[in-house]
């Protein structure tokens, strides 16, 4: 449970630094490219991979994929939050986690107990809960909010699948994904720099730096929980959105003092009651 509450909090983190720099207008495809320059660093720097181990015979297309999903899947998370609102966007992300689970259930062949099915259930209705707030934009531009949701629950499937490869050390596929990531972050900052004449700005070098630390954090200790609990990915899936969510709201309450309903504080209960159920079905 440990690594899974070290992913909640740097993942939590990570949304505190974009929240905070969206009051000073930076850009968000600089911040990701320079946030995968940090990860990348971190990684290497930290376990040393060992690339001469990639060969053709690695698993290129969950690289591919999720190195291609994840700064373009952010970016429809930009887009989104810019024509539906955050709210909408945020119910978007977090809702994700159903398309896992489901994935757990038909596609990994994972057995859910009763406390498992209970714990779902009263996390689907602290969900609705929670992310039931009033939106000012009434822009019906659903196809956001519908990629960044199906995006999200697509790239939690395939860390699954990278934590499961065992011929090769996760920290040496989680390498490769970054640079995928990088190249593909890279490429979107030079179009809109050469084509768009968006300038490169330190103060977006800077977060994303910061971004990236906490970034690989939230990977890495995300993958130690699923090898830790590699029979039951569900408990994964499942724990890590709703204690975002719970975290989140926390913080947003204290920090940036954002209101909440009654709903909304019954959601937060109702979502540590959904937590409870899921780790009560590993024992």
């Amino acid at each position: 449970m440990l690594f899974l509450v070290l992913s909640i909090l740097c993942s939590v983190t990570v949304g505190v630094i974009f929240k905070i720099t969206r009051k000073y207008n930076s850009n968000p495809t600089q911040i990701v490219a320079f946030n995968y320059v940090a990860a990348l660093a971190l990684c290497y720097f930290t376990y040393a991979p060992n690339l001469k181990e990639v060969d053709a015979n690695a698993p290129w297309n969950l690289y591919i994929a999720i190195g291609v999903l994840l700064p373009v899947v952010f970016l429809f998370l930009v887009a989104s939050i810019k024509h539906m609102g955050i709210v909408k966007t945020d119910a978007a992300q977090r809702l994700s986690l159903f398309i896992p689970i489901l994935a757990a259930w038909f596609i990994f062949k994972e057995e859910f107990n009763t406390y498992k099915i209970i714990g779902i259930v009263i996390g689907f209705i602290a969900l609705l809960f929670i992310l039931r707030k009033q939106s000012q934009n009434n822009e019906n531009k659903w196809i956001f909010p519908t990629i960044v949701l199906i995006g999200f629950g697509i790239i939690d499937i395939l860390f699954k699948q990278i934590a499961i490869y065992t011929t090769l050390p996760y920290p040496t596929s989680l390498f490769v994904v970054f640079c995928i990531a990088l190249t593909v972050a890279i490429l979107i900052s030079v179009y809109e720099i050469g084509i768009k004449n968006v300038k490169l700005e330190s103060k977006n070098i800077l977060c994303g730096a910061l971004v990236g630390i906490f970034n690989f954090g939230n990977i890495l200790f995300y993958l130690k929980a699923h090898k830790a609990f590699a029979e039951n990915p569900s408990t994964v899936f499942a724990g890590m959105n709703m204690g975002v969510i719970v975290l989140g709201s926390l913080v947003g309450l204290l920090f940036f003092k954002e209101k909440l309903s009654k709903l909304n504080y019954i959601g937060l209960f109702l979502a540590l009651i959904a937590i409870v159920f899921i780790v009560m079905s590993q024992f």
